[in-house]
């Protein structure tokens, strides 16, 4: 998990400190300086990032005036020498609060506040983008919906305005294309390797030249399909 850092800081020294903290941290990474809140809340129209660290007192517009103004903030560290704004500061949601002069050991401790706050969205999103692979479908043959189990066919192939599905040793003919059989099955193991052909490609034997086996049946590979077939399978 690399985060994204920002800091918001009128002092320089205090972006230096900060700065060569970020440095020895495997999991962070410094994406901008901002030295005051205007320029900040400009970055942040504009660029997305996982920490704010951020001063309090600065001129303009104060640290807590900023976050107020943001709907939605990022993990926000505060930075500061003042330690009376603690209670105030954690009403707007920020993950901890540093006091100036910044320790290491409290930096760290800063940090692991954020991951351990982060991690479980980002398990969640990650959770929300597997999209389970289809192990059937039901194609219409003379008016009848057959459920195809996906594991047991092994191609498909282009009969005019009609396409055949080969199911172990039973043939289904229906009225649709091999573009539209392709997008159904995107995702679930199949691939298109010629104009007229969809394979199966846990089905896949050995791969000769212009040639692909696929169980007992030698089929040809287009010209144009040779280089995601080879990307594909790997053989």
């Amino acid at each position: 998990m690399i985060l994204k850092c920002l800091i918001v800081d009128d002092e320089p020294l205090a972006h230096k400190v900060i700065e060569n903290y970020i440095s020895k941290h495997n999991n962070l990474e410094l994406h901008g300086n901002c030295f005051n809140a205007i320029d900040a809340l400009s970055y942040l129209l504009e660029n997305t990032i996982d920490i704010l660290f951020l001063d309090i007192n600065m001129p303009e517009l104060s640290g807590l005036d900023m976050l107020r103004t943001i709907t939605q903030p990022p993990s926000v560290i505060l930075t500061t020498a003042y330690s009376e704004y603690a209670l105030e500061s954690y009403d707007l949601g920020v993950v901890d609060y540093l006091m100036k002069p910044i320790r290491f050991d409290r930096f760290i401790k800063a940090i692991n506040k954020v991951i351990k706050v982060r991690k479980p969205a980002i398990n969640a999103a990650a959770d929300s983008k597997v999209v389970p692979k289809k192990k059937s479908i039901f194609i219409k043959v003379d008016g009848v919906q057959h459920k195809i189990i996906l594991a047991d066919l092994t191609y498909i192939e282009s009969r005019g305005n009609f396409i055949q599905l080969h199911v172990n040793d039973k043939r289904y003919l229906t009225a649709d294309t091999l573009t539209k059989m392709d997008k159904r099955l995107q995702d679930s193991g199949f691939l298109r390797i010629h104009k007229s052909y969809i394979i199966n490609t846990n089905k896949v034997k050995s791969i000769q030249g212009s040639m692909v086996l696929v169980d007992d049946k030698m089929l040809p590979i287009g010209n144009s399909y040779k280089q995601a077939v080879l990307g594909k399978i790997g053989m």
